[in-house]
């Protein structure tokens, strides 16, 4: 089925407005690029000065071309733009790229332009990529749209190229976007298209990122993302991308202050809650990436090789210490070097000389090149059921030898038992590249991100798209009568989640203390009491708090106490009582909360909870509102999960109390975002399996 953005990366013709014969100059480089290519459609450079360029009929304006125009590039001054996009649109132009800088990055009226630009694609329908953006480079189609000098084209080039399967590249920074694709490119990776956003005014990354999605000639996908501007998009392509399973490696940049500051005047774009963004990348099993060698070595990877059925890696080698090297490598990244059974081992030692080693890592030694050992032990493990990936440790300097031949090699990696990874330790040659890309596999050079990139597809090969959960299709609870001051206390969110069905303590506000007596009645010794105080956020912090209180002396004491601390450290502060209730059950000490996300909304979050919360900040991130399935995934990527799994011979908690308690949150702040800013449950006490959680404390921030 065609997409709408067919005729933009596939035009038919091409109108070049800005057009020059200056070669040194960005409008004279953008035809060079496009002949350079040998784009296959017409070319029809806009430029009033000039009669023709390199052979080419050169017109005063696009509404003197007389024929249909799928594509514009536009590189003239800023201030001139908006008026060529009207006449583009006038005359029925489809598409527009403007590489012209000068809009939304500097501020002041030069994005009042960039407004109008964003008004006249509305009115229109044209598609607008740009301002400021350095073009796209459509490998399949040969057009070059772009000034970058990765693409200038030569005639009789003919790079070595592992596989069919190609990349496409989406790009919040034009000069990145094509240094990965240059980098893959020498790798011996297929491209599908690589495109610089720019501004975004019009088409956004998540759009790109949809077409990439569905299209048939990309089968990888890599992103380089500041800021995402149309979220609803991104998010309908990243779950398409999750359910066809077509992987996405992702950096996202602009995660440190300074960072977010050079992301925003960069490309006008805000870099946003990297929380948030990570939440999203988790959800939709994107590959997150923060170098980028290391994402075009997993890119590389995944366009050659299966995913593992496993995370146990065989290291085959011809240098014993460079064996060891690739094993601890291997090893750091979590994944396991097994030692084989004596089986296989008997097999690999009739394939070495007697000074090898069969056991894992596996040295064939340089002898057990020439011999047909390496090859043959390739064989042997591609087949075996003893490892799920192997790592090959070796030389590839040659200029004129090879240790595998392609007649051997070619049918072990087409058969795509399993991963099988290149690593040269020397420098490897031109040839090397060539022979390896015949056979359907690139040579890597840094052994870490083949470490990294291995665990990377184990990772991807054990994802699973949690289920959707439609936060529409639930019963809506009325809150207005909760949420009615500014600010609410513990006693007022806590009424709040029981009207929204959440199973809080039974707790009784006291306001005077002729009620303690029914207030103790009710909750029993021991019991906890709470000053409560709509100005006061942190309640300890002001001697507001009583716990294991166990007769009913202590009971008149604190109440006493805690109206004295509150109005000694807080005199201002209007008090509504003290909070009596049940002192809870002992437990795991978990935090549970919500807040927005000013780019992708209400997002919920589960932690190790108490007062160390802050410290060890061990804490997940889902976009809400998730299952309790989701929920259940999020608890396991816990460091402090074996807490609630028993640890040292404790009782097993409650962790489906949990993951329902979790959900029931994350669906309540998805439904109320326009009302409620964040919830935060902490601590909440996961008690043993079967008993349930209690909620300690709780706070609900009203969105103002």
């Amino acid at each position: 089925m065609p997409h709408p953005l067919d005729s933009f990366f596939a035009p038919d013709s091409i109108a070049l407005i800005g057009a020059s014969r200056d070669l040194e100059k960005i409008p004279g480089r953008l035809l060079s690029m496009l002949r350079k290519n040998a784009y296959p459609g017409r070319i029809y450079p806009i430029n009033p000065n000039y009669g023709d360029i390199d052979g080419l009929e050169c017109y005063k304006s696009i509404a003197d071309v007389g024929q249909p125009i799928d594509l514009a590039i536009v590189i003239i001054p800023a201030r001139a733009v908006l008026a060529a996009l009207e006449q583009c649109a006038a005359v029925g132009v489809k598409n527009a790229v403007v590489i012209s800088s000068g809009f939304a990055e500097e501020g002041g009226d030069s994005a009042g332009m960039q407004d109008a630009i964003v008004a006249l694609a509305t009115r229109t329908g044209m598609r607008i990529s740009g301002p400021n953006a350095e073009g796209f480079y459509s490998q399949v189609q040969r057009v070059a749209a772009t000034f970058s000098p990765v693409v200038d084209g030569k005639p009789n080039e003919q790079l070595p190229v592992a596989s069919q399967r190609r990349i496409g590249i989406v790009a919040q920074s034009g000069g990145i976007g094509f240094a990965i694709y240059h980098r893959a490119r020498a790798l011996g990776i297929a491209l599908s298209y690589v495109v610089s956003t720019g501004n975004e005014s019009d088409l956004g990354a998540g759009e790109f990122f949809e077409f990439m999605v569905q299209d048939a000639s990309t089968d990888v996908i890599l992103l380089f993302i500041e800021g995402v501007r149309d979220a609803d998009r991104f998010l309908a392509a990243a779950r398409r991308a999750a359910e066809v399973g077509k992987p996405v490696i992702v950096t996202k940049v602009g995660r440190s202050g300074a960072g977010e500051r050079a992301a925003a005047s960069h490309t006008a774009s805000m870099a946003g809650w990297s929380a948030a963004y990570d939440a999203v990348f988790a959800k939709y099993g994107f590959i997150v990436s923060n170098d980028l060698d290391e994402a075009v070595t997993i890119a590389a990877l995944l366009t050659t090789n299966p995913l593992p059925k496993g995370d146990r890696v065989a290291v085959l080698t011809v240098s014993g210490g460079a064996g060891i090297w690739g094993a601890d490598t291997v090893a750091m990244q979590g994944l396991l070097v097994p030692e084989l059974s004596q089986a296989i081992q008997a097999e690999i030692r009739k394939l070495l000389p007697s000074y090898g080693a069969a056991g894992n890592p596996i040295d064939v030694t340089a002898q057990g090149v020439h011999s047909g050992g390496l090859q043959r032990s390739i064989d042997l493990l591609a087949v075996s059921d003893e490892v799920d990936a192997i790592l090959v440790v070796l030389s590839l300097s040659s200029d004129t030898r090879m240790p595998f031949k392609e007649a051997e090699l070619r049918p072990v990696l087409d058969a795509q038992h399993k991963p099988i990874v290149f690593y040269s330790y020397t420098l490897p040659s031109g040839f090397a590249r060539s022979e390896l890309a015949a056979c359907g596999a690139v040579v890597l050079s840094g052994l870490t991100h083949a470490g990294v990139a291995l665990r990377r597809m184990a990772e991807r090969a054990r994802f699973s798209l949690a289920p959707a959960v439609d936060a529409a299709a639930a019963p809506l609870r009325d809150l207005s009568a909760h949420l009615k001051s500014a600010t609410l206390s513990e006693f007022d969110s806590k009424a709040l989640l029981r009207e929204a069905g959440i199973a809080v303590p039974d707790e009784v506000l006291v306001t005077d203390k002729s009620a303690l007596d029914d207030a103790i009645a009710r909750a029993g010794f021991p019991l906890v009491m709470k000053i409560q105080s709509r100005d006061i956020a942190h309640k300890s912090e002001v001697g507001g708090v009583r716990v294991n209180i166990a007769t009913k002396g202590e009971v008149f004491l604190a109440y006493q106490a805690l109206l004295v601390a509150a109005g000694r450290h807080r005199p201002d502060a209007a008090i509504q009582g003290v909070l009596v209730g049940p002192m809870a059950k002992t437990g795991v000490e978990i935090i549970v909360g919500t807040m927005l996300d000013a780019t992708f909304g209400p997002m919920i979050m589960v932690g190790l909870g108490g007062v160390t919360t802050e410290l060890f900040r061990d804490v997940v991130y889902r976009p809400a509102p998730v299952s309790a399935v989701e929920a259940s995934a999020m608890l396991a990527e816990l460091k402090a999960a074996p807490l609630l799994n028993g640890f040292r011979g404790a009782a097993k908690a409650d962790s489906a109390a949990l993951a329902q308690l979790i959900a029931q949150i994350s669906l309540l702040a998805a439904q109320h975002a326009g009302e409620i800013s964040g919830i935060e449950l902490n601590p909440v006490l996961v008690h043993a399996e079967g008993q349930g959680v209690t909620i300690v404390d709780a706070l609900v921030v009203r969105k103002k």
